[in-house]
């Protein structure tokens, strides 16, 4: 996983505010709005329209009349200035959006209400200024938090790493250290039930290691020398020697804690639907008051009483759910992707997502277990199997690639003598190479061949068709003129994998898979599985190019993958999904992370976009769209039959607009994913 947390309780805490200050606005909205709120009691007890709804009579006292106005300014200054400086950079680039609505709004009816205090133009509009306000730092507060709830989960992993550490020293001393202390290449002592304080790769011993907390795994995984550990993780009933390569910052825990902040640092994206929408009623608003200052000046003279439509008119164009429409719905999604396992990096990604026509999976470590095992091998005349094999193991020593370490495992397992080899280097996309007694070795698959120009003999042939068929995949230990040997792998294919792709098809969501491997495994693997588009033999500086053909033939594409390899391609994807077992350069290059590494949570990541932006829609008419009706009659329109909107009645659809967006959010959660 990627990283940029410290890893001390202390530290953790610090972190998860820093670089971003949304938990600063979610505590300043909090606070300003609890306070609005109650300022606000006696602007609504001393209004004559709340008084005449409610049929009560507060004390009357000497300057009663004042309260609403007092009150109201004091609301303004402290709870609705921060709207006004928001909507600066908005009139500054010329978009106006939700902040420039509410700014409007609330300016017009303070300004409209101060001036009715102190000349005759009627009732002002102080208790309409005090409820918007609520509403607006309410439903600001809800948005912020919403981020922060979602990652309460992640961020509790934080208190799962210890302050201190057991380091070895001078043979087998140890000592007790702060784990901030740590450098690379220090070797820790973990005993049985411990929490592992940093990554770092197993030296010595075995155990088995509970990682539920980093990759959703919950079973157990058994650690033995070369096995890598993650910190934040906790030991079994085994004892571990590990030695460091990877402290504070550059965890895979510290990791989580960035991609927890990069959500939040795009969580006011999230707001791009209700600023459009804001945005159109800004300049509805605009229009419509203009239009009904020159009809009614035109058809009487300009008088209080156009002045009272015009500034209805403005003042009803914000309604309140419309601060809510969307917070409310983005809180519900933000919770509930956290419960089904999807982290949101990015939540136009998350957006995105409902508009896919086609997902490309990555097969190795995505669609399949990235745990392979060797199947079968063959060795060309001459050639002992076990000899073979142990070459083999030599040349694949350096590298980390999963066929790699099966040939490792197979050799192991064998208990073969491993021949020292010189000179190793990588053939990108291609395999590797290395020298022994004077020799070079070469060892990958088809593309090697093709490389150095090679063709299988017979018996090597029909071994690889063999393997093909069997989804298996084959690679090839040469030396620049002969084929020495084939070894056939297979990766396991995951148990949901299957699942996923039906559910996919079922949606109408087109499937593809994207792999290195030869056509024939890539075919064989695709047709247990029901895809029938695959891109196969594709080396990884190409895998991007097969996301930017489709997207060329108008498809919206969403690439899932795991590897290093995967980067560009998850990058150039309309939504790019990174398994989140995956490496860090793979997550750091996607807007969307599968916690439990589960392919059916891909379906969840559909289903839950869909499900959010119906809502969202909704939620934006019920608040929004009484205006249709709202703003005509209090402009006048039916003016000469008797029927003008007054501000009341505007506030009572409000009222009820509001009520309905909050129980219709709601529903959200019945959403079956």
């Amino acid at each position: 996983m990627p990283a940029k947390a410290e890893m001390s309780h202390e530290d953790h805490s610090a972190h998860a505010g820093h670089g971003t200050d949304h938990s600063g606005h979610e505590q300043m909205f909090r606070v300003r709005f609890w306070w609005s709120l109650l300022l606000s009691i006696p602007v609504l007890a001393y209004s004559g329209m709340i008084q005449m709804w409610l049929g009560f009579m507060p004390p009357m006292f000497p300057f009663a009349e004042w309260i609403p106005f007092v009150f109201s300014l004091v609301v303004f200054a402290y709870g609705g200035i921060p709207f006004l400086q928001m909507a600066v950079p908005e009139l500054k680039e010329r978009k106006p959006g939700m902040m420039t609505l509410i700014s409007l709004a609330i300016s017009v009816a303070l300004i409209y209400s101060v001036a009715a205090q102190f000349i005759n133009l009627g009732e002002g509009f102080f208790w309409e200024l005090v409820t918007l306000i609520d509403i607006m730092l309410l439903g600001h507060w809800l948005e912020m938090r919403s981020v922060r709830q979602a990652s309460g989960a992640l961020n509790e992993l934080a208190k799962l790493m210890p302050d201190t550490a057991e380091r070895i020293h001078h043979g087998d001393m140890t000592e007790m250290v702060s784990v901030s202390a740590l450098k690379h290449g220090d070797l820790l002592l973990v005993r049985p039930g411990a929490s592992i304080p940093a990554d770092g790769e197993v030296i010595d011993g075995h155990s088995n290691v509970n990682e539920s907390m980093i990759t959703g795994e919950s079973i157990p995984v058994h650690k033995m020398d070369g096995a890598k550990v993650i910190a934040g993780t906790i030991n079994g009933d085994g004892s571990l020697r590990v030695k460091v390569t990877a402290t504070g910052n550059e965890t895979a825990l510290a990791g989580i804690m960035r991609l927890v902040e990069q959500a939040q640092r795009s969580k006011s994206k999230t707001q791009v639907l209700a600023d459009k929408a804001a945005g159109w009623l800004f300049y509805i608003a605009l229009a419509s008051a203009l239009l009904t200052a020159i009809a009614w000046t035109l058809a009487d003279t300009f008088n209080i009483e156009v002045l009272n439509r015009v500034v209805t008119v403005l003042v009803i164009a914000c309604p309140h759910a419309l601060g809510l429409a969307v917070p409310l719905v983005v809180a519900i999604t933000t919770a509930m992707g956290a419960q089904n396992g999807i982290l949101v990096r990015d939540r136009l990604a998350l957006e995105a997502a409902r508009e896919i026509d086609i997902v490309i999976f990555d097969k190795t470590g995505t669609l399949t277990q990235g745990q392979f095992g060797v199947a079968d091998m063959t060795t060309a005349d001459g050639w002992d199997s076990s000899r073979a094999l142990a070459l083999a193991s030599a040349l694949e020593s350096d590298s980390e690639h999963l066929i790699a370490q099966a040939i490792r495992r197979f050799a192991r397992d064998r208990q073969l003598v491993i021949p020292p080899v010189s000179n190793f280097s990588a053939l990108k996309g291609r395999g590797v190479q290395a020298t022994y007694d004077g020799q070079t070795y070469y060892i990958g698959g088809p593309r090697l061949l093709e490389m150095l120009a090679l063709s299988p003999a017979s018996n090597i042939k029909t071994f690889t068709d063999s393997a093909n068929s069997n989804a298996q995949s084959v690679v090839y230990l040469t030396t620049k003129e002969n084929i020495i040997a084939a070894i056939a792998v297979a990766d396991v294919i995951r148990p949901e994998s299957k699942g996923a792709v039906d559910e996919l098809t079922k949606m109408g969501i087109q499937v593809a898979m994207l792999t290195g491997d030869s056509h024939a495994t890539a075919s064989a693997v695709a047709k247990q599985l029901g895809i029938k588009r695959v891109f196969s033999e594709v080396l990884p500086e190409h895998k991007d190019q097969k996301v930017t053909e489709l997207q060329k033939l108008g498809k919206r594409v969403a690439m899932v993958g795991d590897g290093v390899n995967d980067a560009p391609a998850l990058t150039r994807a309309d939504v790019g999904i990174a398994i989140g077992g995956g490496t860090d350069v793979a997550i750091e290059s996607a807007g969307l992370i599968l916690v439990n590494s589960n392919p059916l949570d891909v379906v969840k990541i559909f289903k839950l976009s869909r499900a959010s932006y119906r809502k969202m829609i909704q939620n934006l008419w019920w608040a929004a769209g009484y205006n249709i009706v709202a703003i005509p009659l209090a402009a006048g329109v039916l003016a000469n039959w008797g029927i003008l909107l007054s501000p009341a009645v505007g506030a009572l659809l409000m009222s009820i607009s509001t009520i309905v967006v909050a129980i219709n959010a709601q529903l959200l959660r019945r959403a079956y994913l």
